[in-house]
């Protein structure tokens, strides 16, 4: 393995897509846009519930802008925002991707959500699981972790399902729509004692 801490990010070398048994997970693409912005209309009641982005429907074209943006971002090791398609029908399942990473620790947030026709058929967790080898492997990440509204249990079931540990809950960390103070649970995974 070669030393990531003391390697300029944008030198790393790693696959844009890679697949789980039923999933296709890959980074963002021109032309994305639209099927990003028809999962979010459909699914924008409950994801307003838990993600800013969600509070104001975006139109497709500030879909296919932040779809850029985002493959920008993964080319720049600034963000990587991974795509979860259906392996069978390409269709678009949801959004994954790994956040508020520190290239010197190797540490990494996953955070995902998933259209709503789609929930409850634990593809988010298989895509956790798809994402964290992915990090493990490519990356050589150290820790991973997952944060969510401490009321959204069905994100905190993917946490939990995935093997993530609850290390604590940040009290009154950010404001959800309404304006309150929310608190918000941090799962993580560590090198050395949770990496398979």
């Amino acid at each position: 393995m070669t030393n990531l801490a003391s390697m300029n990010p944008l030198m790393l070398s790693f696959p844009e897509i890679f697949d789980t048994p039923r999933l296709t997970i890959r980074a963002p693409r021109w032309g994305d846009g639209a099927a990003v912005n028809e999962a979010i209309h459909e699914s924008a009641e409950q994801l307003r519930l838990w993600l800013p982005f969600a509070e104001n429907v975006p139109s497709l074209e500030e879909s296919e802008v932040h779809v850029r943006k985002a493959r920008l971002q993964f080319l720049e090791r600034t963000d990587m925002v991974l795509h979860v398609l259906d392996r069978h029908t390409d269709q678009f399942v949801g959004s994954s991707g790994l956040h508020r990473m520190d290239w010197n620790a190797r540490c990494f947030e996953i955070g995902y959500w998933i259209r709503t026709s789609r929930a409850g058929e634990g593809l988010m967790t298989e895509a956790v699981r798809g994402i964290e080898h992915f990090a493990i492997t490519y990356l050589e990440a150290n820790r991973l972790e997952i944060r969510c509204d401490a009321r959204n249990v069905r994100s905190a079931k993917v946490a939990e399902r995935a093997g993530y540990t609850l290390e604590g809950v940040l009290r009154k960390m950010r404001r959800d729509s309404t304006g309150t103070l929310v608190d918000m649970m941090l799962y993580a995974k560590v090198r050395g004692d949770e990496f398979e």
